[in-house]
């Protein structure tokens, strides 16, 4: 069977070979695979990451208004996180309550912030929680990467963390100075064959 797909592969590479290239992204957004927990829980986090995502591109571009407005989102979904159709123990539900009743408070938090400096310190934080909460979860639906700049912020700890879909780096803290400064510090791949 590995050897029929070999083969139609390279059939195809052959016949589509032109000059012309195209870029491949590294982003699977869903897995053919059967996902250990429900299509329910599974469709409630992907809001919760589309939310993320979106939050992050709106510190990019610095717009004040948009960031509040899916740090809002975000919040509607995380307070809507299907986590009684989370398949596992008791403990692995109750760590991912704490985590979204902590990413919940967070993201209060970073819409009553005055300045977008705190905003990303905010940010940062609420990173962290959902870092750990697609560890406890293992969402299993795309690849997530854990992305780092260590030089954030002047002031404090200048470490900062963000999410992203693509291995690629755009940094959403110093997005006018830097905005291809980081590195990948992980990847998160819980999706299973």
């Amino acid at each position: 069977m590995k050897k029929f797909f070999l083969y139609a592969l390279l059939l195809l590479v052959v016949a589509c070979g032109s000059e012309e290239k195209t870029e491949v992204k590294d982003v699977p957004t869903a897995s053919l695979s059967k996902s250990k927990n429900s299509d329910a829980f599974n469709q409630s986090f992907k809001e919760v990451m589309d939310n993320y995502f979106h939050l992050k591109d709106d510190f990019i571009t610095e717009s004040d208004t948009l960031i509040n407005a899916f740090a809002g989102k975000m919040l509607v979904a995380v307070d809507s996180l299907k986590l009684n159709e989370l398949k596992g123990d008791a403990g692995i539900v109750e760590n991912a309550k704490s985590f979204s009743q902590s990413m919940s408070a967070e993201l209060k938090g970073l819409i009553a912030e005055k300045t977008l400096l705190n905003k990303r310190k905010s940010f940062n934080v609420l990173t962290d929680q959902l870092y750990n909460l697609i560890k406890v979860v293992q969402y299993d639906r795309e690849i997530v990467y854990h992305q780092h700049c260590p030089m954030a912020f002047d002031e404090g700890d200048a470490n900062a963390f963000w999410l992203s879909r693509s291995s690629d780096i755009k940094n959403p803290y110093r997005p006018t100075s830097m905005l291809e400064c980081g590195d990948v510090a992980d990847s998160l791949n819980y999706i299973t064959k």
